[in-house]
């Protein structure tokens, strides 16, 4: 079985992230590391390696040449290949394209199945999965906390807030693991230096025959940007004999009632 995992080095959650407001893009500048979800699909992708037997997982990412950094850390935790698609034409690519790009290189690899992060750190758009199967023609089980493959079917369990699914489906398909999926495995000493020595397979947009330009497909562009206005100080109401009569105050200038307020 050949299973892609789909990567993305994102800014880093724990530093300061912030949007360029010449261009619209992120600023990826600062602290810069694989993305946390997409190394639980990694982890997912090698659970399902190790117990099916006779199996490869790769890394599949779209990004600049110096996200390879962030692409190693796959490799590190057991992936056998890398895929690098780099292209001066992918700066600031929207969702479509960036999903048109990863099934052409999905279906140019020719995987079995296809394992994703539901919603990334940065975008957060939670489409691309779907996107790809879409492209693909292939079942995209998305948000799931629990991924197996059984014989030639997939088998998941889907949880939410409501309810909690079991899914089931045909490969090839797409899978997208979510933030309660398990963590990932730390890579150990021997994976480390792996990765390290690894040479990352790097594809243009040519070798994929995708074009930026083709406007037949949807496309979006950011058309403004604008930094978001400071929060203004609320009103500090100390706990006084007055603080009643204040509450009540602020809530009518709002035109709430007090039943309306705790609703």
């Amino acid at each position: 079985m050949r299973i892609a995992v789909l990567l993305k080095e994102v800014p880093d959650t724990y530093s300061d992230r912030t949007m360029n407001l010449e261009t619209g893009l992120t600023d990826r500048s600062g602290d810069v590391v694989a993305d946390e979800v997409g190394e639980r699909a990694v982890e997912a992708a090698l659970r399902i390696a190790g117990s099916a037997g006779e199996s490869q997982v790769d890394i599949l990412s779209v990004g600049p040449e110096t996200s390879v950094g962030s692409i190693r850390k796959g490799i590190a935790m057991g992936a056998t290949e890398a895929y690098l698609v780099s292209d001066s034409k992918l700066v600031g690519a929207d969702l479509t394209l960036t999903a048109e790009v990863l099934a052409a290189l999905v279906k140019r690899n020719g995987y079995d199945l296809v394992v994703a992060g539901s919603s990334s750190s940065d975008g957060a758009s939670g489409v691309i999965p779907a996107m790809v199967g879409e492209l693909l023609d292939y079942p995209a089980l998305t948000n799931l906390t629990d991924l197996r493959v059984e014989g030639t079917s997939v088998a998941a369990t889907q949880a939410s807030d409501g309810a909690v699914v079991e899914l089931a489906c045909e490969l090839p398909a797409v899978a997208a693991v979510s933030d309660e999926f398990p963590d990932a495995r730390f890579p150990n000493f021997k994976g480390l230096m792996a990765a390290k020595k690894k040479e990352i397979n790097a594809v243009t947009l040519a070798d994929l025959d995708v074009d930026p330009e083709d406007w037949t497909h949807a496309r979006a562009i950011v058309v403004d940007i604008a930094e978001r206005p400071a929060r203004e100080r609320g009103e500090i109401v100390d706990g006084n004999s007055q603080a009643a009569s204040k509450l009540v105050d602020f809530l009518e200038s709002k035109n709430l009632t007090a039943k309306e307020a705790r609703s």
